[in-house]
Order: structure tokens, then C-alpha cells, then sequence
């Protein structure tokens, strides 16, 4: 079962032994099994897994474009299996959604595009032309209403995209794999943008990617669903700092530089040589908790020489996470109360060779 929220914000999103199956040719393909999730209002809450694993099937049961064959599914505590025509329309018109493809009209400019999503809510053009103008002004885009898609960049198109989904004032948005098909920089400036309007338009934002990169950029929690099954969440900080499960250790070790520490240990490579009585160590953040200067202050306190070979330090939820490969030299009682002095201080250590 998910943990309980540490927050007070309303679940918006409760997901309860959630299972889909998949029926052709007389053959069952289980898509999710035993599913649960409780995304809270106001989260940026990330779906990650490998290609297969039910992230998109997940997503498109919670805005009831699939049926699930069992469990719970609410939105804002109502069950989806049980909406049906208008009352079904009127939800998702309360959940935006954005894709890797963008699926625009090639035959209609950026402002009809977005136009198309206002049809069915706003009668009068002269309103759909402010709210659209409103909409292309939020995402960056207010120059761009009379261009066609073709003239645009991959980032424009997924900013019209944005607009469009957001015409009708969702309060949830949902995101598959929206940035896939993007150049990094242009990945960081739509995650950028959806962060924006998260605090601007206080969104509910549900980001399903295969990308470790990308909820370490923008989300608050995170969940790693493989072969249908749920097998890691918690706050994103948490999960990077400990993953605990073999999936989620490999999507974080695609984020840092840490690991390569073990390539140059089996190439013998010069730089983690060792002459005798050095230890040569990986330390990394396990906690928010920590705010000394650490490297410093072990080599004047404990007499000894922190020789930095590399690090990967990043911050997460306005804390460091990461760490440093170094080489300890001097008396051997002395690097162990400095080893002994940072695991008191939560800094997890790996002793790599001495």
C-alpha cells in the first residue's frame, strides 16, 4: 500500500490493486497488477518505468480511456469505473494531457489549434480568441498564434501543446513522456515551464517518462512501476539518495557519475593507485540533514589529506545529493575516526580499496 502523505493536501488521485489485462486471440497480457498510488493535490508526481512496463496504460485509466478489469480508481474521490457519457466528458475535461507527438492539426495555426479545445465549452469566437490569446501568452508563445505547426521547433510545438491542454482549466495535467523526443535544453526549459505553471496555476501534474533525469528535474515523488507492478515510491530525494529496489538502482545510476569508479578500479587506471595506507572511498548524501563543510573539516580535525578524484553533487528539494570519490592518506586510526565522524553525520561510505 502507498505510504500515507506527509502533507495535509487532499488525495487527488487514489489508486487501490489496480489490475488491467489485455484479451486478443484467446491470450491474456496482464498489464497492471495490484497497483497503488496516492497522488496528493498539488503534487509533481512521476511515473517512471521501462518501455512495456504499464506506465501509459496507468495514465489512460486514470483519465478513463482504458478500463481496468479490477481495484479502485478515484479522481478527486470519484470511482472512474463507474463514470459513464457526460459525467465521464466533463472529468476529463478536468484532466489535461500532453504526449511525446504533440498531436497537432498540421492544417491549423498554433491559435486554431488551441482554439479546438474551447469548442465544446466556449460558444462565443470572441471569447475563444481571448482565452486562446491568454493561453499562447502562458506558455510563451503569444507571437507564434498565426504560425503553423511546420514552422515550428519540437519546444513550440510541445508549448502549443501545453496551451491546448490547458484551455479548459484542468486541475490535473497529465504528461506522457512529454519531453522524449526533446534536445536537453529544450527538455529543461519545458520542464521549466511546467513547474511554472504548477505554482501559478496550483496544478496537479502526473509525469510519466523513462527518463530518471526528468524527476530529478521537476517532481516531488516518484513511483517505479515494472511489469505492471509498482516496486518502489516515495519522495524523490529519498529514492535517489537509498533506491533499494535492482530497477530503481539502475534508473539512478543514469544520473550520476559515481558508478564510473568501477571501470577505472578495473582499468587500474593511475588515478585510484594507491600508495600504502591510503583508503580510497565513495561517500554520498543520505540525508537533507547535512550542511557542513565536510571535506574540510575531516582533514583539519582528524589530520589527515582528502584527495577529491571526482564527484557528482546535485540538489534536490533544496538539499545536496550526490557525492564524492576520494583518497584518504595518513594514520590509519585517524581515517577511521574520520570515516566513523561521517557516518555519524549521515554520509553514506563505501570503502573501495586500501
Amino acid at each position: 500500500m502507498p505510504n500515507v502523505n506527509e502533507n495535509t493536501a487532499p488525495v487527488a488521485v487514489a489508486i487501490r490493486e489496480l489490475k488491467k489485462v489485455y484479451r486478443s486471440d484467446g491470450e491474456e497480457k496482464v498489464a497492471l497488477h495490484d497497483v497503488s498510488l496516492d497522488i496528493a493535490e498539488g503534487d509533481i508526481y512521476g511515473i517512471i518505468g521501462l518501455s512495456g512496463a504499464g506506465k501509459s496504460t496507468l495514465v489512460r485509466c486514470i483519465n478513463g480511456l482504458e478500463r481496468y478489469d479490477g481495484g479502485s480508481l478515484t479522481v478527486h474521490g470519484r470511482e472512474i469505473a463507474n463514470l459513464r457519457g457526460n459525467d465521464l466528458r466533463a472529468l476529463r475535461r478536468k484532466i489535461g494531457m500532453i504526449f511525446q507527438s504533440f498531436n497537432l492539426m498540421p492544417s491549423r495555426t498554433v491559435a486554431g489549434n488551441v482554439e479546438l479545445a474551447l469548442l465544446d465549452s466556449v460558444n462565443s469566437k470572441s471569447e475563444r480568441k481571448h482565452e486562446v490569446e491568454k493561453l499562447l501568452e502562458l506558455v510563451g508563445l503569444a507571437d507564434k498564434a498565426d504560425a503553423y505547426p511546420s514552422e515550428l521547433s519540437g519546444g513550440q510545438k510541445q508549448r502549443v501543446a501545453i496551451a491546448r491542454a490547458l484551455a479548459n482549466k484542468p486541475d490535473i495535467l497529465l504528461s506522457d513522456e512529454a519531453t522524449s523526443a526533446l534536445d536537453p535544453n529544450t527538455t529543461k526549459s519545458i520542464l521549466k515551464l511546467l513547474r511554472n505553471l504548477h505554482d501559478t496555476l496550483g496544478l496537479t501534474i502526473i509525469v510519466i517518462t523513462h527518463q530518471m533525469s526528468v524527476i530529478k528535474q521537476i517532481c516531488n515523488k516518484v513511483a517505479v512501476i515494472d511489469h505492471g507492478t509498482i516496486v518502489e515510491e516515495g519522495h524523490v530525494f529519498d529514492i535517489f539518495a537509498n533506491p533499494k529496489a535492482a530497477l530503481t538502482q539502475s534508473f539512478v545510476a543514469t544520473t550520476s557519475n559515481l558508478g564510473k569508479i568501477h571501470d577505472l578500479l578495473d582499468e587500474h587506471s593511475p588515478l585510484v593507485q594507491l600508495e600504502p595506507g591510503q583508503v580510497l572511498l565513495r561517500m554520498k548524501y543520505i540525508s537533507k540533514e547535512v550542511s557542513e563543510a565536510l571535506v574540510s573539516h575531516i582533514s583539519r580535525t582528524f589530520g589527515i589529506d582528502v584527495n577529491i578524484i571526482f564527484g557528482d553533487i546535485d540538489v534536490i528539494d533544496n538539499a545536496p545529493l550526490g557525492g564524492l570519490v576520494v583518497i584518504l592518506d595518513g594514520a590509519a586510526d585517524r581515517i577511521t575516526a574520520a570515516v566513523d565522524y561521517l557516518k555519524d553525520r549521515n554520509i553514506g561510505i563505501e570503502v573501495l580499496a586500501q
